[in-house]
């Protein structure tokens, strides 16, 4: 195994600010609070907000096998499209045994098996849809992207709740350091604004009850609680020798990653972190990187009180130099098993620019919290090339990225 930097030389999202990554970027930075969701998924359910994505755009998504999809797996295309279209690869060309898949997802097609399970019980199983089980199953993502681009090298499919997006990269980094593959597609999806998902975090307390579109405030002192979303990202990972020879553009490198567990609850963090902690010492020390080289952390940052609390007592722990401290979910709100995939993106796009994008709804932060050096009101800039962004899950999961451009 030769271990070193991964290139990221493609990178797509889709999310509720925009189905491409420029637009979300745009929106990110100006911090514009976003239009709900249609709110029919949520009647009964205890919930009062979401955030959907917006139709594709014509043509941006087309050919076999895309149409009828459950949302998860359209999402994923649609990333993967712009991510490969953005890094100049053709999947035509390729051997295709020498590139890997990877996805992270936490909950795969729910939207489906929802669907089916109402067809059933209004209509009997004559009914149930033979494509059930194909748009549904949490690794059909994998398997349709694989399918896609003719890839028939490593095909994996990762759930660790809302670390899925972010440990589906460092996964991906593992395959390029093993030597199996030249070239891998990473991803973190989920679609699951659907009645049974939001009834079962809003019966757990984790949803805000606040009823505006600035109900998802990270690290503010009337944070409540998150506001459930759907999206995806993808990156396209080459080992740098690779993305040199073909004078590839290289929108950063994964210099480290670490996925830890907590062993201690369910739902809850570890109170003192410890788990969280460990991942981000892993991840820099995998990075050759010391704490005091890191310019900005993108943090998991859910505006729930447990995690911002707990989240915030690491990083003035690890980091008393007080690097600037960001959040996208303030702007995004939760998108589960994609939102680390999505924050990876975002810090890339973030150490290219020099531009942090401001943590959206937080008007004053948390005095309880330990202080932190929050991106608040509008976007700054920064001179910083290396960062860490976070992301923990139910389960205990954690998983830290380091990052650079």
């Amino acid at each position: 195994m030769s271990e070193g930097p991964a290139a990221i030389t493609g990178a797509g999202l889709v999310t509720p600010a925009g189905t491409d990554s420029g637009t979300t970027w745009d929106a990110l930075c100006a911090a514009r609070s976003l239009e709900a969701g249609d709110p029919e998924p949520l009647d009964g359910t205890g919930a009062w907000h979401s955030l959907r994505v917006p139709p594709l755009r014509p043509g941006q998504l087309t050919g076999r096998g895309t149409a009828r999809t459950d949302p998860f797996i359209r999402f994923a295309l649609a990333a993967v499209d712009e991510a490969l279209a953005a890094s100049g690869l053709d999947p035509a060309s390729w051997d295709g045994s020498r590139v890997g898949v990877v996805v992270g997802s936490a909950f795969g097609g729910v939207t489906t098996s929802e669907e089916q399970h109402r067809r059933l019980g209004r209509n009997g199983p004559a009914m149930v849809s033979p494509y059930l089980h194909p748009r549904s199953l949490i690794n059909m993502a994998a398997g349709t992207i694989s399918i896609r681009y003719g890839i028939t090298g490593p095909s994996h499919t990762l759930v660790a709740a809302c670390a899925s997006g972010a440990a589906a990269i460092g996964l991906g980094k593992t395959l390029l350091d093993s030597g199996i593959c030249d070239t891998v597609i990473a991803c973190g999806t989920d679609a699951s604004v659907t009645p049974l998902v939001v009834a079962g975090f809003a019966r757990a307390g984790a949803l805000s009850e606040h009823k505006g579109p600035d109900a998802s405030r990270p690290f503010a002192a009337d944070r409540d609680g998150f506001v459930i979303s759907e999206g995806a990202a993808a990156v396209v990972m080459e080992k740098p020798e690779k993305a040199r020879a073909r004078n590839a553009d290289v929108l950063g490198r994964l210099l480290g990653y670490s996925s830890t567990s907590d062993a201690h609850h369910p739902v809850s963090p570890h109170p003192d972190g410890a788990g969280a902690t460990a991942a981000v010492e892993q991840a820099l020390a995998a990075a050759g990187v010391a704490a005091r080289d890191i310019a900005t952390v993108n943090a998991h940052g859910t505006s729930t009180p447990q995690n911002d609390l707990t989240e915030a007592r690491l990083i003035t722990r690890l980091f008393p130099h007080g690097p600037s401290v960001t959040a996208n979910k303030g702007l995004l709100g939760h998108t589960l098993g994609a939102a680390g995939a999505i924050e990876a993106v975002l810090t890339l796009r973030s150490l290219r620019s020099g531009i942090l994008p401001p943590i959206a709804h937080t008007e004053r932060a948390d005095p309880d919290l330990p202080g932190l050096d929050l991106v608040l009101g509008s976007a700054r800039s920064h001179g910083g090339t290396v960062a860490v962004s976070t992301s923990f899950g139910f389960g205990g999961s954690n998983c830290a990225l380091v990052l650079d451009a």
